[in-house]
């Protein structure tokens, strides 16, 4: 099994209420929109403050797809060299010894990818080896924890970095005033999450898990929901991302998701009710809703995605790997199961089995 060692989360300085995000967009709104839309969309989606990349009186002032773009490298380049140095310092892991670098992101495009920017300023090994994830969306942070577990179970002894960083309000479109791009104004905000993970034969550093233990990788599923393809994703062109939002997402959590989250824990000879950890992405509050219907979840069960959903807003790939260091803050108790559970562009689910 993998065992995590830290995770970290990095935000950028610029804190607001929702309630002047919303005004502030309300305000650029082309004429004749309906600002009362607008402001009953970001109402619903249960956020209360979010940390955007720059100053909020800037964001009126972009331009091209390119400009934007050059903004994110550099961003979030910053911000993920901050992530990941708080996560190699708490795990107590040098940077030399990481020899894999897992980086997902979702909000911008950089080739050499981020990874690589990052490595040479954290002083990661020449020969390290890279794997940079893009398009998988809200998916990514636990698809990259996957991919992790399936590099450290083959390499004993090996120490892995996983980075993911997304600048969620590069992306908005202004001059949108399509539902999904209001609703995504309301829901998306910027962060970074780092995770140091190694394999289970190596003796953890007494930095990492001080005062309470990470829990272990037991196992991991992805799964892709045929038919499904337009319901999520962005729509690229010279405007840059143009956000794709299906109404009808709720519903395949209801019809699709559930059932592959039952079998993924019979697999495992486990039900719902055995998981005292839900690690959920908080895609906003109609899946929450629907997965905790669905699986009969008491209310307190995703009470940390919910905490995370209005402390910061949906962080896409990053959201999971936020919700596992507040879960881990809860201090589970030794021999607890956890499930961490995200969807992404495909639609697909990601499902990563954990133990404290």
């Amino acid at each position: 099994m993998t065992r995590v060692l830290a995770v970290s989360t990095a935000f950028p300085p610029h804190r607001h209420p929702q309630q002047e995000i919303t005004d502030d967009l309300v305000a650029g709104l082309p004429p004749g929109t309906d600002g009362a839309l607008l402001r009953r969309l970001h109402a619903g989606t249960s956020v209360k403050t979010r940390h955007l990349a720059l100053p909020l009186d800037r964001y009126r002032a972009l331009g091209t797809f390119g400009e934007t773009n050059r903004l994110f490298v550099e961003l979030a380049t910053d911000l993920g060299v901050e992530a990941a140095g708080r996560a190699l310092d708490a795990s107590g892991v040098r940077p030399e010894e990481i020899d894999l670098v897992v980086s997902t992101t979702v909000t911008g495009i950089a080739t050499p990818s981020l990874d690589a920017g990052v490595a040479a300023r954290l002083g990661l090994r020449s020969d390290v080896r890279r794997m940079p994830l893009f398009g998988l969306g809200c998916a990514g942070g636990a698809a990259g924890l996957a991919r992790v577990h399936d590099h450290l179970g083959l390499r004993p002894g090996s120490t892995a970095l996983l980075l993911s960083t997304e600048l969620c309000s590069l992306t908005l479109q202004r001059a949108d005033t399509s539902t999904a791009n209001l609703v995504a104004g309301g829901l998306f905000g910027d962060g970074a999450a780092a995770l140091v993970a190694a394999h289970e034969d190596r003796t953890p550093p007494p930095e990492a898990g001080a005062g309470h233990p990470w829990p272990r990788v037991v196992a991991a599923r992805s799964r892709l929901y045929p038919g499904t393809g337009h319901l999520l994703g962005w729509d690229i062109g010279e405007w840059g991302f143009r956000m794709v939002l299906g109404p009808e997402l709720p519903e395949l959590v209801r019809l699709h998701v559930t059932e592959e989250i039952e079998s993924f824990l019979a697999a495992h000879d486990l039900k719902p009710g055995d998981v005292g950890a839900w690690i959920c992405h908080p895609g906003g509050p109609r899946i929450l809703d629907a997965l905790g219907e669905e699986l009969g979840l008491p209310e307190a069960a995703l009470a940390a995605s919910r905490r995370a959903l209005a402390a910061t807003g949906n962080l896409s790939s990053a959201s999971v790997l936020q919700i596992l260091e507040d879960t881990r803050a809860a201090q589970p108790p030794p021999g607890t199961t956890g499930l961490m559970i995200a969807l992404g562009p495909g639609v697909t689910s990601e499902l990563v089995l954990l133990a404290w």
